[in-house]
């Protein structure tokens, strides 16, 4: 199968240069072979997807109809299961469309299937979900990062050339860097929610992969806009990102957040953030150095913890057997309950409740998650300190490629992981828009950085990550191999 990004594909659908059936016929056994590589799919929709392309007629203005695509198993799909890779979940099928999912229907996608997750999108290395752990294409001795694993693995193979993610600390920015693709998270609010399944409601961002940018301006503005089914999305028009993407960005400010650089100890990852810091010189960009205070750094991933596994707590209360979820025998309501939550949910998910709860216990309010908000609010000041004389903050996406499958884990608290390696979640805390490029290899596995804008800047951020991309050429990365 030729592996094609979103506008190749569309140009060929348009000028009939390929035959659709045989481009999908060839597309399902790619399917079949990267699933038994990767694991990354929990339901494939091959009769829905060839369903969707009999007698397509593609338009130049139609850029996404009969485009392939994969949605994570968070988002809503109605009449196809969907189950946050959790037990819980295991036979839940919706009885109604996520937002997002209408809006790309309507655009003409075919849904190839729907991707493994960290259950209930908790966790950061693929290995919860309830089908097991999804492997890296560029090594399947590696993990592909989570929660948005299956999404990132999946690009990231070539199988598809866009799929959904969710993003509530670093679920889609950071495997997009281990998987060596395009991972995008825009503004809080420039997307609609609903019909996602939530992890934390001040937190959770909708994105998506690409492999290269100017397929994820393309999505993007796809998915944007108002939706009055959300109370969270913005009113603000939305723009025309690929038609305004431009790699043209002499005298863009960019900010090196050295607090997160300076905990950098691979040599190859050192030296490829330097090399793009002078290619963005090169470029004509102002760079300049940045940091936030050591104390408030070293908080972001406990700030993080106490909000996000409380709000979690909170969102997944109606997972309990009666109200949702798969329902296990007992001789009253509570034990019904009981019995429901501890079948349920794997070990991970009962410890950060557990969390959740004591976090938010009324004697415990005060001094958690109170002061968990009011750290993030001095963290976010911070951060807009920066924006009063940056355009954009730049770091980078990890300190080490994709780990081990034995070796992942997040029980470490040296600064190189507290900070290093839990820093993308101050995007999750301002809201900001952050995407993660690919930069260069070390050890043949794909390594990445990341930039991050003003709140609704979102075509400044494209825009910069557009220039650097189309600089580096790293743009259109997949592994079919390993």
């Amino acid at each position: 199968m030729k592996v094609m990004s979103i506008e190749e594909l569309h140009q060929k659908l348009v000028n009939h240069e390929i035959d659709v059936k045989e481009y999908y016929q060839e597309l399902f056994e790619e399917v079949d072979f990267q699933q038994k590589r990767l694991n990354a799919f929990v339901t494939v929709t091959k009769d829905e997807a060839l369903k969707n392309i009999e007698n397509l007629d593609v338009k130049e203005n139609e850029i996404l109809k009969g485009i392939p695509g994969v949605f994570k198993d968070n988002y809503n799909t109605k009449g196809i299961k969907t189950t946050a890779s959790s037990k819980m979940l295991e036979d839940y099928v919706p009885v109604y469309n996520a937002t997002v999912v209408d809006k790309l229907y309507e655009a003409g996608i075919s849904l190839i299937g729907k991707s493994s997750m960290d259950e209930l999108a908790m966790g950061g290395t693929n290995k919860s979900a309830l089908t097991g752990p999804v492997f890296n294409p560029w090594d399947s001795s590696r993990i592909a990062g989570g929660s948005s694993g299956g999404s990132a693995a999946l690009v990231g193979s070539g199988v598809v050339p866009f799929a959904l993610g969710s993003d509530t600390g670093d679920s889609i920015r950071k495997p997009a860097g281990f998987c060596g693709v395009v991972g995008f998270k825009p503004t809080w609010g420039r997307i609609s929610r609903f019909g996602v399944i939530p992890y934390a409601s001040s937190l959770d961002h909708v994105g998506a992969f690409t492999r290269n940018v100017r397929d994820m301006a393309i999505v993007t503005e796809a998915l944007a806009g108002r939706d009055d089914r959300d109370m969270t999305s913005s009113n603000l028009p939305v723009p025309h990102y690929l038609e305004n993407l431009t790699s043209d960005i002499k005298g863009m400010k960019i900010a090196v957040l050295t607090t997160v650089s300076d905990e950098i100890r691979n040599k190859d990852i050192k030296e490829n953030f330097e090399h793009v810091i002078a290619t963005l010189k090169e470029l004509g960009a102002e760079v300049g150095e940045v940091t936030i205070p050591q104390y408030l750094a070293r908080a972001i991933l406990p700030t993080y913890t106490i909000i996000a596994n409380s709000e979690a707590t909170s969102n997944h209360s109606c997972l309990d057997g009666i109200k949702y979820g798969d329902r296990q025998p007992g001789s009253s309501t509570d034990e019904v309950m009981i019995n429901s939550r501890t079948d349920g949910f794997g070990a991970h998910i009962k410890r950060r409740f557990i969390l959740g709860n004591l976090a938010l216990a009324t004697e415990n309010q005060e001094r958690m998650f109170r002061k968990a908000q009011r750290v993030r609010r001095l963290i976010v000041e911070e951060l807009n300190k920066i924006y009063s004389e940056y355009d954009i903050i730049l770091t980078p996406n990890s300190g080490s490629v994709a780990p081990k499958l034995d070796e992942a884990n997040d029980d470490r608290l040296s600064d190189e992981y507290i900070i290093l390696e839990n820093h993308l979640a101050l995007g999750n805390f301002a809201g900001t828009p952050s995407i993660s490029i690919p930069s260069g290899f070390s050890d043949k596995m794909p390594i990445a950085v990341n930039l991050m804008g003003r709140v609704f800047e979102e075509q400044t951020v494209l825009n910069a990550a557009y220039a650097l991309e189309q600089a580096l050429g790293f743009a259109n990365q997949y592994s079919r191999e390993g």
